[in-house]
């Protein structure tokens, strides 16, 4: 009777609290509904190859391999500076008789693997073409005899093919695509919830109860937290890069400022959301609504394969500025320049939820 009591309490306290319900039944919901937007999304592979002294039959057999375009360059520098500003996805290039060497961006792992079998398959035709059309005209010159030897004596020649990545290696794969987006979610998530046991514990309580001034508290929150939150980003980026091998073709600097910036955006972002948590339990609750969908819509699953309206939502989140930022400068090594403009838009969001918890505060104390 006592363990039915303890039911019935806890399932009435349940019932009255709206806001728990909702969490606990509307969070999983939306997170499935999302993943089966993601992986019901067309992620069709798409090539553009840049070629330079290739025989027109080779580029034209390369061309016409599905999800593969071509843009034929004079030169082999042409072609090179073409891949360094990423308007193509790999070179190939005939540096001699039956001596390829191919280059590639090798910022996505299925975009490598589809321009080898392309090219491997491209060749083969074209080579099987080419035997043919030298078989034709030595049939109609020589003698029969020679030709029967020439059928028996036939071998192609051996080609030589030279691989280069510009960032990675052969080994290189889809996880090291995806781990600078992972790093900022780390990120974002662990500054997001540090405020969970201050709020528990009383102590914004007990200083809303003295004169300092909303913005004041704001500000401290910030500071305080923000220290613990770069010494955790520090920690997570020295992590990714040592223990876990990644390559940093770009300047570590900006990595460690990318970061840094999202830390402090999620942490801003935290305080604003820990205002309408009244426990540790709902602050919980609101990660799969709160940081799901910013992973979700960062580029794990590319957009430009996802709804509208997903990549306008995608445009409001920090996590999507930040892994931009950090894919431009860890695998295409952009500068500072280049990601002005994400830095900035994180920025913004700093200010934005600084103003809102600010704001928020005046539900506890109108000061």
């Amino acid at each position: 009777m006592r363990s039915l009591a303890i039911t019935k309490r806890i399932l009435t306290e349940l019932i009255r609290d709206k806001r728990t319900l909702a969490l606990l039944f509307i969070a999983p919901i939306l997170i499935m509904w999302l993943l089966s937007i993601m992986f019901s999304a067309t992620t069709d592979t798409h090539v553009t190859i840049g070629t330079a002294n290739l025989s027109s039959s080779l580029v034209k057999q390369i061309d016409v391999v599905k999800h593969v375009s071509v843009k034929t360059y004079a030169s082999a520098d042409q072609a090179d500076q073409a891949l360094k500003d990423y308007r193509i996805d790999a070179t190939v290039v005939k540096t001699s008789a039956n001596h390829y060497h191919l280059t590639f961006a090798n910022i996505d792992s299925a975009k490598t693997a589809l321009t080898k079998q392309a090219f491997q398959i491209a060749l083969q035709k074209s080579k099987a073409h080419q035997l043919a059309a030298t078989m034709q005209r030595l049939v109609a010159i020589l003698p029969t005899t020679a030709q029967a030897q020439l059928s028996q004596g036939t071998v192609s020649a051996t080609t030589h093919i030279k691989s280069t990545y510009r960032y990675g290696n052969s080994s290189t794969g889809y996880f090291t695509k995806i781990l600078p987006i992972f790093m900022g979610f780390f990120v974002f998530l662990i500054s997001g919830i540090g405020l969970l046991r201050e709020r528990s514990s009383g102590t914004l309580d007990r200083l809303l109860a003295t004169p300092v001034q909303r913005g004041e508290i704001v500000t401290g929150y910030m500071v305080s937290y923000g220290v613990v939150a770069i010494i955790q980003t520090l920690l997570i980026v020295i992590t990714t890069v040592w223990l876990l091998k990644v390559q940093i073709v770009g300047d570590l600097a900006l990595v460690f400022l990318i970061n840094i910036l999202l830390a402090l955006a999620a942490l801003a972002m935290g305080i604003f959301i820990s205002t309408f948590a009244s426990s540790e339990f709902q602050m919980m609750q609101f990660v799969p609504i709160v940081v799901m969908p910013q992973v979700f819509f960062s580029g794990i699953v590319p957009l430009d394969a996802l709804p509208n309206w997903i990549q306008v939502i995608s445009k409001i989140l920090p996590l999507t500025y930040a892994g931009n930022a950090m894919n431009d400068v860890i695998m295409k090594g952009q500068g500072v320049e280049t990601i002005a403009g994400g830095l900035g838009v994180l920025v913004l969001f700093i200010v934005f939820f600084m103003v809102l918890n600010v704001v928020g505060l005046k539900r506890y104390r109108k000061v």
